[in-house]
């Protein structure tokens, strides 16, 4: 399957499921937004804050795991209960969050070098989230396997990323362009709220990349 099937057949999944989707992840990524706010309000803005990373540390691995265990049900005909999906994800949220604090690391030192080798990690480790929720692994594992199982589909996972991502990047200048800083609490939290939630057809495009490419023969080289 090509790249842009994977994107038309996630598309699909995403607007029948939309409903779902929203009563399941929204009500954190509100939550997650709001609280950015209240970081920003007391800290610096011009300087780098950890206690910003560390807000997307504590929110983003509950609705991101939710999705994910959302996906594989739905994929499997079931249709769990959402406070079941979100105690689970609490369950995993030690794993996952040390899994996204890695990621992140990783992929800002690489973006820190030039941008490509942020951009490549970015592909090589997109299906750690996966392993990690769906096949129990813990960090470093997961981290392992995807660098394993996306080599030989580099290219068609760029597509998809950049596909999904770009025009969501093209949209976020476009909006900070119309408002700018300093924008009112309740506006920027609307704006974050909607970019973070559009940022979750990434999660269902990948989902969709690592079940085809997971499902594949077993190939230990091949190029990128």
């Amino acid at each position: 399957m090509n790249a842009f099937d994977v994107l038309r057949d996630s598309l699909y999944f995403f607007k029948r499921h939309l409903g779902s989707i929203v009563q399941l992840c929204l009500p954190l990524v509100i939550f997650e937004a709001a609280l950015q706010q209240v970081v920003d309000h007391v800290t610096d803005p011009d300087s780098f804050s950890a206690a910003s990373v560390v807000v997307g540390l504590l929110v983003y691995p509950l609705y991101t795991a939710a999705l994910i265990l959302f996906l594989d049900a739905r994929t499997r005909g079931e249709a769990p209960r959402n406070l079941d999906l979100l105690a689970m994800s609490a369950r995993l949220w030690p794993r996952f969050a040390l899994l996204t604090a890695l990621n992140t690391l990783l992929i800002l030192l690489g973006l820190s070098l030039y941008f490509l080798p942020g951009l490549m990690l970015m592909v090589m480790l997109a299906f750690g989230e996966y392993l990690l929720v769906l096949r129990g692994m813990g960090p470093l594992q997961a981290m392992k396997e995807s660098l394993r199982l996306t080599r030989g589909h580099f290219w068609r996972i760029l597509l998809c990323i950049l596909c999904v991502m770009g025009p969501l990047w093209l949209l976020k200048g476009a909006t900070l362009a119309a408002y700018p800083d300093p924008q009112n609490p309740l506006i920027a939290v609307l704006i974050d709220s909607a970019h973070s939630f559009l940022q979750l057809f990434t999660s269902v495009v990948l989902f969709r990349l690592f079940m085809l490419i997971s499902e594949l023969p077993d190939k230990r080289s091949g190029a990128v």
